[in-house]
């Protein structure tokens, strides 16, 4: 017989993306716990792709905490920086770079480049291990189309939202609420299919 899930450690420290995913999962009967309330440290993030470093982080909170672990591995990729930065977008200014740092790089290094050629997406990939040894964890993404902007807008969100522009709502990433953010971002929609697979797996009601 399944076992109904009811506590997930989130394998970051990141209090955007607790809050992004426990908004998202209310409703479940899931709790969604960061790995810094067990003191986990972070673990190096030395894949080269998505899919690899959610694994690594996933397995490493799940073998520290003993509780099943999901891990989001996000970034953005830009055309005209030839998919830049990619898994690197965290730290594309540096080691210990701020989002400000990240932002003003890449509004620098897409200084003079014309409107249509400043495309740009999200990427989210998501895992799911029900411990460190799982075999087959549940694997998810989705991606969020938009442009980068020229300037930063709104002061919602994190990471590159207030220089993400969404064709959709005419605005920046930085100026959508939450609630809205929720309905249509690439992490909505990877947590969305991965609660479709908690369904089918019969982990939630």
């Amino acid at each position: 017989m399944t076992q109904k899930i009811n506590k997930i450690v989130l394998a970051s420290g990141n209090a955007g993306k607790v809050r992004e995913i426990n908004k998202l999962f209310a409703g479940c009967g899931i709790e969604v716990v960061p790995q810094s309330d067990f003191n986990v440290p972070e673990v190096p993030e030395t894949g080269t792709t998505f899919v690899e470093n959610a694994i690594i982080k996933a397995r490493h909170a799940a073998r520290l905490t003993g509780l099943p672990a999901i891990s989001d591995d996000s970034g953005i990729e830009v055309d005209a920086l030839d998919a830049r930065p990619g898994v690197y977008s965290a730290r594309y200014a540096g080691e210990g770079a701020s989002d400000l740092d990240n932002n003003n790089k890449m509004l620098e290094e897409l200084q003079g480049i014309p409107e249509a050629e400043r495309t740009a997406r999200y990427w989210c990939l998501l895992v799911f291990m029900r411990h460190h040894n799982d075999p087959v964890p549940i694997i998810t993404q989705a991606s969020w189309e938009g442009r980068i902007l020229e300037a930063p807008l709104g002061d919602g969100g994190f990471g590159y939202d207030p220089i993400f522009y969404v064709p959709t709502h005419n605005c920046a990433s930085g100026e959508l609420s939450m609630e809205e953010k929720n309905k249509i971002s690439h992490r909505a929609l990877a947590l969305q299919a991965m609660l479709e697979e908690f369904k089918k797996h019969n982990f939630i009601d």
